[in-house]
């Protein structure tokens, strides 16, 4: 996701992040992550490229959040993984 921002005589591309949360269809197991492209990280996860979560395929999506930039979607992730941030997703009923 980027959009194209002028700032003076320049455009530079602003890129969105995504922090999304996937569940798989089969089993108890949820994974939480950032990308800048959440079709494409969502294939990889459903075609098993990720070690971390190919034994879990197939999954769905289940949240996200959009954020402006990397340091905040990772900021994010680190809380979503932490043990409030995961009493916030259960919560959702995520």
């Amino acid at each position: 996701m980027a959009d194209l921002v002028a700032s003076g005589d320049r455009i530079r591309l602003k890129i969105m992040f995504v922090v999304y949360v996937i569940r798989s269809k089969n089993k108890k197991f949820r994974y939480v992550g950032m990308t800048n492209d959440l079709s494409r990280r969502l294939a990889q996860h459903n075609e098993g490229k990720n070690p971390s979560t190919k034994r879990h395929a197939p999954f769905k999506l289940v949240y996200q959040e959009k954020v402006a930039d990397r340091q905040t979607a990772r900021a994010r992730e680190i809380f979503l993984k932490s043990g409030v941030g995961r009493k916030f997703l259960d919560s959702l009923g995520l």
